[in-house]
């Protein structure tokens, strides 16, 4: 059973949304951050990313960026401005991108779901990054970002929610420099109860994006829960802001792959190595058109590679994966990626910039080998979650992605 609870959000005015939004904090590099927030002072980056602001050489992690994160909130509080429902609510968050929409629910839910697997995760995360997290929520006494929920099996939420959209006009309606098209609406109070009352018939929740948000959130509650000798379990900090999305409407892209050597091998060597688990034909299609086959890259040449009998079928969901036979079968054995979240010879390639970027990162030289993958599925990620499973690092990438700053949930 799970809880889906409205909350008093802060978001900005209607004029000034646009600016404020900003991507999420993980998806860009401080620099990236700089040039997306110059020359607006609205930016909800300054938050989010405020070390931004500092000298250069500031740590990241370090208290004084957290202090600033909280400054420039109070800020934008007054300048943006943002203003602070008077009631708690739902809001409908549709995003748009190209022929492609989806349309969920933003809401706070229970840190408690997700400390008892009702709200189910299928990602490691690294103690650095939730400390980071921690650090930001604890010390802006805010979560600035939402996490990103899916469910499956609750049409009757579908069904309301989608009629008040057609019936009602949004808060929010304004497409990003990329392109994606936002929208947000203040759910109508009788399509809030009736979304409250279905969800909670339902018996699990998935992180499809947003671990570290998720993992923090839980740690912050921990903190705040111990200073607080009169914790009752209704306070803010024992709920975290997501949006919720029925699992049909969510389009999963490919998480590609570049190396940037070949393990002492010269191009043939390299090839002759593949062909003891893989067959590999030259192809002039940079895709994959399905599970189990994978585009590699090299010498400005696109191949088709295709397992062979050596290789096994797995005993867990996990290593079934396509993902997880590149790396049982390839990256580890022929390139000597043994973990690819701490080897610093190999990157990893969101989808959304698609099979240019490989043949650009090969042919610079800046990589030596690419492998572009087939997505993985929404079944495969909510059956991994389900058998308490972890999937293997940078197996998915969720598009288009939401905007922080427009729904911010305090403590």
């Amino acid at each position: 059973m799970a809880v889906i609870r409205p909350f008093k959000a802060f978001r900005p005015h209607e004029r000034s949304a646009h600016l404020v939004a900003s991507v999420p904090y993980d998806v860009v590099n401080k620099e990236e951050a700089a040039e997306l927030a110059k020359g607006n002072p609205l930016s909800f980056l300054r938050v989010t990313r405020s070390e931004i602001e500092l000298k250069h050489d500031v740590n990241a992690y370090s208290s004084e960026v957290y202090q600033k994160a909280k400054s420039n909130f109070e800020r934008l509080k007054e300048e943006a401005p943002l203003i602070q429902e008077n009631e708690q609510k739902l809001y409908i968050y549709k995003l748009t991108m190209g022929s492609h929409s989806q349309t969920g629910i933003a809401a706070t839910f229970s840190v408690e779901d997700y400390d008892n697997d009702v709200i189910k995760k299928h990602e490691k995360t690294r103690k650095v990054k939730e400390d980071d997290r921690t650090n930001h929520i604890i010390t802006t006494e805010a979560q600035t970002g939402p996490v990103f929920l899916t469910y499956k099996g609750a049409a009757e939420v579908d069904r309301v929610v989608n009629e008040a959209v057609k019936k009602n006009s949004p808060v929010y309606d304004f497409t990003a420099a990329d392109g994606i098209k936002h929208q947000v609406w203040i759910m109508p109070v009788e399509v809030a109860n009736v979304v409250v009352d279905e969800i909670a018939k339902v018996k699990n929740l998935y992180i499809a994006d947003g671990h570290h948000r998720a993992a923090s959130a839980s740690r912050a509650q921990k903190v705040k829960k111990e200073l607080n000798q009169n914790h009752s379990g209704t306070e803010e900090y024992n709920y975290f802001l997501a949006v919720l999305f029925p699992a049909d409407q969510l389009r999963i892209m490919p998480y590609n792959r570049v190396v940037h050597d070949l393990h002492g091998d010269d191009r043939d060597k390299f090839i002759e190595k593949i062909k003891s688990n893989f067959t590999i034909e030259e192809t002039t299609s940079s895709k994959p058109s399905s599970k189990k086959i994978f585009g590699m890259y090299i010498d400005k040449k696109w191949y088709q590679l295709k397992p062979n009998g050596n290789v096994k079928p797995g005993t867990t969901v996990g290593e079934n994966l396509d993902v997880s036979i590149l790396q049982n079968y390839l990256l580890h054995p022929v390139l000597g990626i043994e973990d690819p979240r701490t080897d610093n010879r190999i990157d990893f390639i969101g989808g959304i910039r698609g099979t240019e970027e490989l043949e650009k990162l090969v042919d610079s030289g800046k990589a030596a080998v690419a492998f572009s993958m087939y997505p993985v599925t929404l079944d495969d990620l909510i059956n991994i979650s389900d058998a308490g499973e972890i999937m293997p690092p940078k197996s998915t990438w969720f598009e288009p992605k939401l905007r922080d700053g427009l729904l911010v949930h305090t403590l």
